[in-house]
């Protein structure tokens, strides 16, 4: 028999897209008459709070990671105590809401910490394996990683299964693991053009201010009507750079799903989720990975081999070569065929 529960919600704030792809998880989770309540920091929760106003959100402990240069294996060793610490502390704050919420599930999308012995426990990643340039470096890190995930009662995976997988060789694995199919806020409709091109920030400090900055200062040699949603969370703001070019501190998901159906193109970081809605929405773009986010990078240089997008690095970043070159690229120009059902799964796995 169904019933209604309370399930706690935890995404990772880097980036925005864990939060932004745990709004249909929380979308058919209140639709299905669930109680649901959420937990993150920084701009995931931000987020959050502007999405859903009326229900109860507690802040985390932050990661605070940081990417200084290009060099990811060395920017997360060196601050490995620090997530560590903030790992153990989430643990913590996590036990105190569960006590006082008397929460059923916790759904954690990818924070290690949220989990607790009371509650069902299940963690939603697209990287069961973590790709690393340093082969015995890989190995190691990806048997902490397996030991870490199989804490958890289950782990769902948003992607297709087998042949048709987005994250290819990341989401592989030979556990019991569970794909539920892609996830996105968003939804594709007809809309008349209003923009040449949208340029969708998100990512760790400093390097989203990095490509900002590249992208204004290239954006403003071309005529080109462009919006730059710049993925700052904190404070409604925009700005006219000129005529041509607007730039808005962020958008809500409706309008920045409308936003984007209105735009030629879209410039934006080869994150899994940003994928994920280009899978939805069926639209051309141009990526660019965060310098030494070695995920983002596998995923760009997969994604142009199957001629799907083109993708240029930050450092080299050249916006009018990009857009004669993404013009060879469809995008996922049709939409992927999906046997899976959120609200079936949900039912399925949270007996409600």
């Amino acid at each position: 028999m169904s019933k209604t529960q309370r399930i706690l919600i935890t995404p990772l704030n880097w980036g925005l897209g864990h939060a932004t792809r745990c709004i249909p998880i929380i979308d058919a989770l209140l639709s299905a008459g669930q109680e649901v309540i959420l937990a993150s920091d920084g701009r995931a929760l931000s987020l959050l709070k502007k999405e859903y106003p009326n229900l109860k959100i507690f802040e985390l402990p932050g990661y605070e990671i940081r990417y200084e240069g290009s060099g990811m294996i060395w920017n997360i060793a060196k601050q490995l105590p620090k997530i560590s610490r903030a790992i153990l502390k989430e643990r913590k704050a996590v036990k105190k809401i569960v006590e006082k919420e008397k929460i059923d599930v916790i759904i954690s999308d990818n924070r290690y910490g949220c989990r607790n012995k009371q509650c069902k426990n299940i963690f939603i990643t697209h990287q069961v394996n973590i790709a690393i340039p340093n082969r015995s470096l890989e190995i190691i890190t990806n048997k902490i990683n397996h030991h870490l995930i199989n804490l958890f009662d289950e782990c769902w995976i948003p992607d297709f299964e087998g042949e048709n997988s987005l994250a290819g060789k990341l989401s592989n694995n030979n556990k019991d693991h569970q794909f539920i199919g892609p996830l996105s806020r968003f939804n594709r409709k007809e809309l008349k053009k209003e923009y040449d091109l949208i340029a969708v920030l998100s990512g760790p400090e400093p390097q989203r201010s990095i490509l900002e900055t590249k992208l204004i200062e290239q954006l403003k040699a071309l005529d080109f009507k462009s919006l730059i949603v710049q993925g700052k969370t904190e404070k409604l703001e925009s700005f006219e750079i000129s005529d041509q070019l607007k730039t808005v501190s962020y958008l809500t998901s409706e309008d920045l799903n409308e936003a984007i159906l209105k735009s030629e193109i879209i410039i934006a970081r080869s994150g899994y989720s940003t994928i994920m809605d280009l899978v939805a929405l069926g639209k051309k773009a141009i990526l660019i990975p965060t310098p030494g986010q070695t995920e983002q990078e596998y995923l760009a240089e997969r994604l142009m081999d199957q001629q799907l997008f083109y993708h240029q690095s930050q450092n080299t970043f050249d916006l009018k070569n990009a857009l004669k070159e993404s013009s060879k690229y469809p995008g996922f120009n049709h939409s992927k065929s999906s046997q899976y059902s959120l609200s079936t799964i949900l039912k399925k796995n949270l007996e409600i």
